[in-house]
């Protein structure tokens, strides 16, 4: 559960970028 916590997080981080890097964009 600790590896998918972890690898959860570095996910979060990608998804918040591409999220950012999308309202840039608008």
């Amino acid at each position: 559960d600790l590896i998918r916590f972890s690898v959860g997080i570095e996910h979060e981080s990608d998804i918040i970028a591409d999220l950012e890097q999308a309202l840039e964009k608008v």
